[in-house]
């Protein structure tokens, strides 16, 4: 299983986020990184999402280039 780190990251396509914690879907039990946004969005401020912890690490092809959706940034 993939760790992620609390923190505040970047999406490929450029907004921030920041990693409050994992949690653990009640039926599957697959494990979720929960995290905020941070900005303000139709959704509101500082909205929660959740997204499986493989497709918050994984890697996409932009441009040619292999590159994370998610960006450790502090």
């Amino acid at each position: 299983m993939n760790k992620v780190k609390l923190g505040r990251y970047q999406h490929f396509k450029g907004n921030k986020y920041e990693v409050i914690g994992t949690a653990r879907h009640s039926e599957t039990m697959e494990e979720l990184v929960v995290y905020k946004a941070l900005y303000e969005s139709e959704f509101g401020k500082d909205a929660l999402w959740a997204r499986p912890v493989g497709m918050f690490t994984d890697t996409l092809a932009v441009d040619g280039n292999e590159v994370p959706r998610f960006r450790y940034v502090e």
